[in-house]
C-alpha cells in the first residue's frame, strides 16, 4: 500500500511538472494570436506603487499594429538592439562569447548579449532585475517564441511592449509623450533617440537628451545607413 501511494504521489509530481512546462507555451501562443492588453512589468509596477505608496507616474500604454509604425524606427531597434535578430533563433551565440571573453578579461559579470526575443519575453511575461532564476525562464520563454512566433510578430510585441520611460511602455506612447506625435509623425532624429533610450529608459528622457543619449543617437543613425534592413520578411 505504501509503495502504491508513493507511485501515485509521483505521478501527481510529474503531471504537475509538465503543466508548468507547458504554461509558457499556452502564454506564448495565445500573444501569438492577442495583443496583451497588460504586460507582468506593468502589473508588478502598478501594484507596487500601491504598497509602496508612492505616487506613481500614469500608465501610458497604446498598442499599434506593426503595419502602422514607421520602418525606420524598427530599423532603429534593430541595429540598436541585435543585429542577428532575423538570422538567429533567439540566442546570439557570437554576442554571448564576446560577452564571456570580456568578462573574463574585465572580471565583470557577464552583459550586452541579450537578443530582442529575450527582452520581449522578459517585458511581456517577466520581471526587471538580475538573477539566475529570471534568467533561465527568460530562456525558457524565449525558446517558446522562436518556436511559436514569426520574426514579425516577435518584434511587433517588442515594439509596443518595451519601457520607454517611467510609465511608458511601446513606441505609440512613447512617441506621443515624447513629442507629441504619432509614431508615423516622428523625424528620423526622433526615431532613433527613441531606440537609444532602451538601456536606461528611467534614467534618460529623449526630449532632453543628455550627451551620452546623443552619442548613442548618432551611433544608430550611422548603422543605419550602412545597413539593409530586410523588409520583406515584415509583410
Amino acid at each position: 500500500m505504501k509503495k502504491r501511494g508513493l507511485t501515485r504521489r509521483g505521478r501527481r509530481l510529474l503531471l504537475l511538472l509538465i503543466v508548468l512546462l507547458l504554461i509558457p507555451g499556452v502564454q506564448v501562443a495565445v500573444v501569438r494570436f492577442f495583443n496583451p492588453p497588460r504586460t507582468l512589468p506593468m502589473l508588478l509596477e502598478q501594484v507596487g506603487s500601491v504598497f509602496s505608496g508612492k505616487r506613481q507616474p500614469p500608465l501610458r500604454y497604446h498598442w499599434v499594429d506593426l503595419e502602422q509604425m514607421p520602418e525606420m524606427f524598427l530599423k532603429h531597434l534593430w541595429v540598436s538592439e541585435d543585429q542577428r535578430f532575423f538570422e538567429h533563433e533567439g540566442f546570439d551565440w557570437q554576442e554571448i562569447d564576446r560577452a564571456m571573453e570580456k568578462a573574463e578579461r574585465t572580471g565583470k559579470p557577464v552583459r550586452g548579449a541579450s537578443t530582442i526575443t529575450n527582452q520581449c519575453a522578459r517585458s511581456i511575461f517577466l520581471w526587471q532585475g538580475r538573477s539566475w532564476i529570471r534568467k533561465g525562464l527568460e530562456s525558457y520563454y524565449t525558446i517558446w517564441m522562436e518556436a511559436l512566433l514569426p520574426k514579425r510578430r516577435i518584434l511587433e510585441l517588442y515594439a509596443n511592449v518595451i519601457e520607454m520611460g517611467p510609465g511608458i511602455y511601446g513606441v505609440e506612447a512613447a512617441a506621443r509623450h515624447y513629442f507629441g506625435v504619432h509614431p508615423r509623425g516622428m523625424t528620423r532624429h526622433q526615431s532613433a533617440l527613441l531606440a537609444a533610450v532602451l538601456p536606461n529608459p528611467k534614467g534618460w528622457d529623449p526630449a532632453r537628451p543628455n550627451a551620452t543619449l546623443r552619442r548613442r543617437q548618432q551611433r544608430i543613425l550611422s548603422r543605419e545607413r550602412r545597413t539593409r534592413f530586410p523588409e520583406e520578411l515584415l509583410h
